[in-house]
């Protein structure tokens, strides 16, 4: 298998059984070597008090575009840790995408950023993630 075939091969067998991210809505639209971008449109459910999306929820698509990219080398690996600063708010209709991108990879250990930006390109967090 080629290194595109084994991530995308990676990410149809973590979706199938990833019920947090199907619950949300949580689609993939790429794959590859050490990267992944995955969607997610904010629903009124996703609302916290002050009407914007719960910053555990925006955390969460980040999170999904790490996992997947994390682990399309087929090294499997789980977070070791992450940070996250949430910069502007998410609101209902909102699509936010969140795109992992490799940083470094030693084995089962590296390290990912992935920003996640709403349908109108805005900046709403910055992820970075430590497998």
């Amino acid at each position: 298998m080629t290194p595109q075939q084994i991530a995308e091969a990676v990410r149809d067998t973590m979706l199938a059984k990833d019920h947090a991210s199907r619950s949300l809505g949580i689609e993939c639209s790429a794959v590859g070597p050490g990267a992944a971008t995955v969607q997610m449109t904010v629903r009124e459910t996703m609302l916290n008090g002050f009407g914007s999306c719960h910053g555990g929820l925006i955390t969460t698509v980040a999170d999904t575009a790490f996992g997947l990219a994390c682990n399309s080398h087929i090294v499997w690996t789980v977070a070791s840790g992450f940070d996250v600063a949430i910069v502007a708010p998410g609101y209902v209709g909102d699509v936010l995408t969140a795109r992992a991108a490799e940083v470094s990879r030693a084995g089962g250990t590296g390290a990912y950023d992935i920003p996640v930006r709403n349908h109108a390109d805005k900046l709403v967090a910055v992820f970075r993630g430590r497998s």
